[in-house]
């Protein structure tokens, strides 16, 4: 199983960025998808996550009206809309699977992790 997330980079405040995550090796339409972040110095956290049905997604309270996460079962990728874009989301961020459940938001419902692509936010 092989999880690769894509899209990072530099983008001032209030800008915009498409992460994606392209899944191999795994029966994508059967796992909910999540996105996770860490900061340096930071634990990481849950931000946004997505039912392997595709019909209800979860959000941290922090990201809620300025991502959006989607996924599109047809190419095993998810993706997550940033926009609006704040300093504080400075981090690497990290694509997860997990099998067959809701939207989770528990890191450790995930079987699966990507590698991280970083994000940086200029003020």
């Amino acid at each position: 199983v092989q999880l690769q997330a894509f899209g990072g980079g530099l983008v001032q405040a209030g800008g915009s960025l498409k992460l994606s995550c392209a899944a191999s090796g795994l029966t994508f339409s059967s796992y909910s998808m999540g996105w996770f972040r860490q900061a340096p110095g930071k634990e990481r956290e849950f931000v946004a996550s997505i039912k392997w049905t595709g019909d209800t997604t979860r959000y941290a309270d922090s990201v809620k009206g300025r991502f959006t996460i989607s996924r599109d079962n047809d190419k095993n990728t998810a993706h997550l809309q940033m926009n609006s874009l704040k300093p504080e989301d400075t981090a690497i961020y990290y694509c997860a699977a997990a099998y067959a459940t809701g939207a989770v938001v528990q890191s450790t419902s995930y079987n699966y992790w990507g590698q991280g692509t970083e994000v940086t936010v200029s003020s």
